[in-house]
């Protein structure tokens, strides 16, 4: 390996080619579409378990536009030579086996070195390619290249859907030629490679063809509720490649649940509450540092942190003064929990109060009720529901009133 030729990675984008209003090659019932996206996000799950930065265009099914697709390759680490691309696509037209096409402006390294690992994972390889504009042969044909004219981009093709050998082969054994693709960046990138561990032994677990939320729970001895609360599930519908986190994990640890205000950013967040923008992406499963106003993010809360505070969410007319002597504690020590580097408060904001949850309520969190809530609105801003609100707070009634302070389960 000549490191003197190769610059160092800053980063991987992986893109799911095509998707939502695009299902991109189509042969007998079967979609380019969803096979790029179970492989991309496998891929991104394994390069970020590494270790080695990465980014993804798309984790779900949804329609991308160029420009979309083209702003989150450039944007995500920049422009330069040292950020990989990694365009995940389906052959068709009748032939059999992987192929990759590189930039006019790139040598083969990368891609016989990609193309060579899914060959030892079984795929047959047709070769490494270029691919002129017709109408501009100094130029590159796909426009992930041609966009992105600084980074190494690939496309890669990992067999032909319209091949009854090849379909077999990427129904069975797609994600076998994706740990190929793992291998050689990990090389590529001069990072220890290690084989994925067993599915659910790191604490997460990657969805499966087939698997529902009862079958996962009764795997791992577990109840469907607690990964539901847990992974902040809407609904039991997965999808393959979804990645869930497991009871008993590293991961099910203290968390709060904050709304994004205007002006939030990831690292504005981390250095609030203490915790790091890697520690709030992981359990979020973040594929982007943009946030948007009204996202319900969990934060990690350190133990002893939890233990010894109440979890306070800044309500309108709040100053730190009004908080203080409400909780009888003073503003310098709220200033202090919080690293606090000014006392101007947004709505929304959550604040640690000195002080021990009860067994009443043992999570410690408050919410002022304001002007035109409702026990169904606080208990989805706050990942919980009705009839544990009224429980926990011994409510007689359904009816609010402004300034009503409620426990939160």
């Amino acid at each position: 390996m000549n490191n003197d030729l190769r610059a160092r990675v800053s980063g991987v984008v992986v893109d799911a080619g095509h998707g939502g209003d695009d299902p991109g090659a189509v042969s007998n019932g079967l979609r380019e579409k969803d096979f790029t996206l179970e492989a991309a996000k496998y891929l991104y799950q394994r390069l970020k378990e590494l270790g080695i930065p990465v980014a993804i265009t798309r984790d779900t099914d949804r329609t991308l536009s160029r420009e979309e697709r083209i702003n989150t390759m450039v944007n995500s680490f920049g422009n330069g030579r040292d950020v990989l691309v990694l365009s995940n696509h389906i052959n068709s037209g009748g032939g059999e086996g992987a192929e990759i096409y590189y930039p006019l402006r790139n040598n083969d390294e990368l891609a016989s070195m990609i193309l060579e690992e899914i060959g030892n994972a079984g795929q047959k390889m047709r070769g490494t390619f270029q691919r002129r504009l017709p109408e501009d042969p100094s130029k590159d044909y796909y426009y992930i290249m041609r966009d992105t004219p600084n980074t190494q981009s690939l496309l890669i093709e990992y067999g032909f859907i319209d091949n009854a050998n090849d379909v077999k082969k990427l129904q069975n054994n797609l994600l076998d030629y994706v740990e190929g693709v793992v291998k050689a960046v990990a090389e590529y990138a001069d990072v220890p490679y290690t084989p994925p561990t067993e599915n659910g032994s790191s604490g997460r677990y990657t969805v499966k063809k087939g698997d529902t939320l009862w079958g996962i729970a009764r795997q791992f001895n577990t109840t469907v509720d607690a990964l539901r609360t847990l992974n902040n599930l809407t609904s039991d519908v997965l999808q393959i490649g979804q990645v869930l986190i497991l009871p008993g994990s590293e991961e099910d640890q203290e968390t709060m649940i904050y709304t994004v205000q205007k002006g939030d950013s990831l690292w504005k967040l981390a250095n609030q509450f203490g915790t790091s923008v890697a520690a709030i992406r992981e359990l979020n499963n973040l594929t982007s540092d943009i946030l948007r106003i009204g996202q319900t993010l969990q934060i990690p809360v350190a133990g002893n942190n939890v233990e010894e505070s109440i979890l306070y969410t800044v309500q309108k007319g709040d100053s730190l003064w009004s908080i203080a002597n409400r909780y009888n504690t003073t503003v310098n020590a709220i200033r202090t929990l919080n690293n606090l580097t000014t006392d101007v408060l947004q709505i929304g904001q959550v604040l640690r109060i000195p002080g021990k949850p009860t067994e009443s309520n043992p999570s410690g969190r408050t919410y002022t009720v304001q002007t035109g809530d409702t026990l169904w609105k606080i208990a989805n801003q706050f990942g919980t529901t009705v009839d544990q609100l009224i429980t926990l707070n011994d409510l007689q009634t359904t009816m609010l009133r402004p300034g009503q302070i409620l426990k939160i389960s």
